[in-house]
């Protein structure tokens, strides 16, 4: 049995539980995790009784055929809507459907379509499922995990290249440096970076998710370096901050606070462990010393399909963690117009130590 097919069991097993007939997944990242489909236009009837149905449309039907070949293949220009009517002819009674996803038209079109296609007779029900697969997602398995080593491994090589070939210093500005760092990660293999690569020089380290401009790099500045590479579809995600030329005394404090609450972030880490316990181990370190204030953000969120994902790790979290999970640590300290540091890994939770994807050091690094 194929990975895909395995997860489609997973959530069968839950359509069960909840009474359903059928499960219509729309959410393309949600397909491409249930069937290995990578295109732009697809959705999946998943069926408890194992009949299930892929759709898509012209454009990708050899795609289809060669990403999703263990499922009956559906070919509409109408995707969902067909999808939809064949899950009427087939008999499904109760249809979950992902909420989260579906817009309010998207939803009255479904209901439209449901209802033409009952014919006068009994229309299927609606169901919501919230974010079933997405909870699927969050415990990633070995080849899941084995895709983030190799996103990780991409970003902590393309830093490594930056900062040995002096591309990090002063006299270039933050556009250049993210310009860089995105190539690089590239021209090792990513197919794209995580996001929005984050690189804050001085003062501007001080703004948790600035948006690299024009700013110079000088000497005595933080630099605060937030990125990952995309790898078969999986994302890495690391921060690390550096001084250039010279650190100040109040520089090496604040890294110091951040790697000792970082370090407690991550040994909390554990199979059974609260994501609100996980955030507190870390920003307890923060508070003790004063800077409660100039730490703004939850602790860390899950990765892997989606830059963020769950489980979020923070004061407003919910559930708790488990062996498989993906997740950052990431807490900060920021004082603005001063500057900021950050420390982020991705890790992976197990039955014993949380396995470290990032293996940039947490060293402070003064170039």
């Amino acid at each position: 049995m194929s990975r895909a097919a395995e997860r489609r069991e997973r959530l069968r097993a839950t359509a069960a539980e909840r009474g359903l007939d059928a499960v219509l997944v729309t959410d393309l990242l949600n397909v491409r995790y249930l069937t290995g489909f990578t295109g732009s236009n697809g959705a999946l009837l998943l069926r408890t009784d194992g009949a299930d149905l892929f759709g898509t449309d012209g454009r990708y039907t050899t795609q289809a055929g060669t990403q999703v070949p263990d499922v009956e293949l559906l070919v509409d220009r109408g995707t969902v809507p067909a999808l939809a009517q064949e899950a009427v002819r087939r008999g499904a009674g109760r249809i979950g459907y992902e909420s989260h996803v579906v817009t309010v038209d998207g939803l009255a079109q479904l209901e439209r379509v449901l209802a033409d296609a009952a014919a006068g007779g009994t229309v299927p029900e609606l169901v919501s499922v919230r974010r079933a697969v997405e909870e699927l997602r969050a415990v990633k398995d070995d080849d899941e995990v084995a895709a983030l080593r190799r996103a990780c491994a991409v970003a902590d090589q393309a830093l490594a290249e930056l900062a040995s070939e002096g591309a990090l210093r002063p006299g270039r500005t933050e556009l250049e440096v993210g310009r860089e760092l995105d190539a690089r990660m590239l021209a090792l293999g990513a197919e794209a970076p995580s996001f929005e690569t984050i690189v804050a020089t001085g003062a501007n380290s001080a703004i948790p998710h600035h948006r690299p401009d024009r700013t110079v790099l000088a000497g005595g500045d933080l630099l605060k370096l937030d990125f990952g590479a995309t790898v078969d579809g999986y994302h890495s995600d690391m921060t690390r901050t550096l001084v250039l030329g010279h650190a100040a005394d109040w520089q090496r404090e604040v890294y110091a606070l951040v790697a000792e609450a970082q370090a407690a972030g991550r040994a909390a880490l554990a199979v059974g462990a609260d994501v609100v316990a996980v955030d507190a181990a870390s920003r307890d370190v923060i508070a003790a010393a004063g800077h409660a204030d100039h730490f703004t953000h939850g602790l860390g969120h899950g990765v892997g399909l989606e830059i963020h994902e769950a489980p979020g790790i923070g004061p407003l979290g919910a559930g708790s963690l488990a062996a498989g999970m993906a997740v950052t640590v990431e807490p900060g300290v920021y004082l603005p117009g001063h500057g900021g540091v950050r420390i982020e890994d991705t890790l992976v939770v197990t039955a014993d130590a949380p396995e470290l994807l990032t293996l940039t050091s947490k060293e402070l690094l003064v170039l």
